[in-house]
């Protein structure tokens, strides 16, 4: 029997399932579809837009991931997070109050920097876990008018990525390797990759809102587990299209290259919150362009949706190949 590595559910089987669930309710605007962030339901003047997401590769800031993870995905529908719910399991003898009272804190204090209000969840201590585990479900909003689906993206239009890629996984390699990074890069280094959680930031909150008030905007997608080659494959699957990127208009920040390198790790493939791809109509780029600039927010144009007869290709070194495929996240080769 073939069983599957950690990580997300392997694509085939998980659009397998996803593709015979049968719609049973006409309210149900977007539904399940691999390459897109959330639900979309039709509450009369505006669509309620619904995401559920966990936090499992790391117990640090458990809590504050777990927000902003989910935020993401409510921001890239064009909506805007509101209301949360929290499911937290925690590990059987190994949780004392202290635990309880900081994740609490976390998920209070990242709620309230993006005006979220949480609801109500679930908490429990759970038998079998090593450490916390906790899965959000977010509710956000959106005018009618602004919902942003990936399926509506078509060929020839421009795709942009925001700030990088590989974000927030090279800050959890500074935090799960810090010993190990401290002795060989020094402290500094590692302290500023750990900061990459908040500068650049694994949130794309405001990078949304600024891109849907500025035009049309036809697709967003936050590349998370997979890193980005895996987010333009989500892209290219529910919009039905191909891929075509410039290796060389991806940008790594320095001390991503020499992490992955140290690690033999393809960037392209390393849990990638933070990065946004925007994908808009020619027309419209040099506006979004301009308006993230405009508010420091660093972006690029990376490449462009084609036909989807011509495939995922990236061009590097001048020469054009296959997007590479990550059947897990590469993280996992080191945590």
């Amino acid at each position: 029997m073939n069983t599957f590595r950690v990580g997300k559910l392997n694509s085939n089987l998980l659009n397998e399932l996803v593709s015979s669930i049968k719609k049973k309710d006409p309210r149900v605007v977007v539904g399940p579809e691999v390459g897109e962030d959330a639900a979309v339901i039709d509450f009369g003047d505006k669509y309620l837009i619904s995401t559920t997401d966990p936090i499992t590769f790391t117990s640090y800031k458990i809590g504050w991931y777990m927000v902003n993870v989910n935020a993401n995905d409510i921001a890239t529908m064009g909506g805007t997070p509101k209301w949360l719910l929290a499911s937290i399991f925690l590990p059987e003898n190994r949780t004392d109050s202290a635990l309880v009272k900081e994740i609490f804190h976390d998920i209070e204090k990242a709620a309230d920097e993006l005006g979220i209000a949480l609801c109500g969840g679930h908490t429990e201590i759970t038998k079998g876990l090593d450490r916390p585990i906790i899965s959000g479900h977010m509710l956000g909003e959106v005018d009618k008018d602004k919902l942003v689906t990936n399926s509506q993206a078509k060929a020839g239009d421009e795709i942009i990525l925001t700030k990088g890629i590989a974000i927030e996984g090279m800050a959890l390699l500074a935090r799960e390797k810090e010993q190990e990074l401290s002795g060989k890069y020094g402290k500094s280094f590692v302290e500023r990759v750990q900061g990459f959680l908040h500068d650049p930031g694994i949130s794309v909150v405001k990078e949304a809102h600024i891109a849907n008030q500025t035009a049309h905007i036809r697709a967003m997608h936050d590349p998370t587990e997979g890193g980005l080659a895996t987010g333009l494959l989500e892209l290219a699957s529910v919009s039905n299209t191909g891929v075509l990127v410039c290796e060389e208009k991806i940008r790594y920040l320095e001390e991503t290259r020499i992490l992955c390198s140290e690690y033999k790790l393809d960037p392209l493939g390393v849990i990638a919150s933070g990065a946004l791809l925007i994908v808009v109509a020619p027309a419209d780029k040099d506006a979004v362009l301009s308006k993230l600039m405009q508010n420091n927010i660093e972006c690029s144009v990376i490449g462009k949706l084609t036909d989807k007869e011509d495939g995922l290709k990236i061009i590097a070194g001048g020469e054009e190949r296959e997007l590479p495929f990550f059947e897990v996240d590469e993280i996992t080769k080191v945590i």
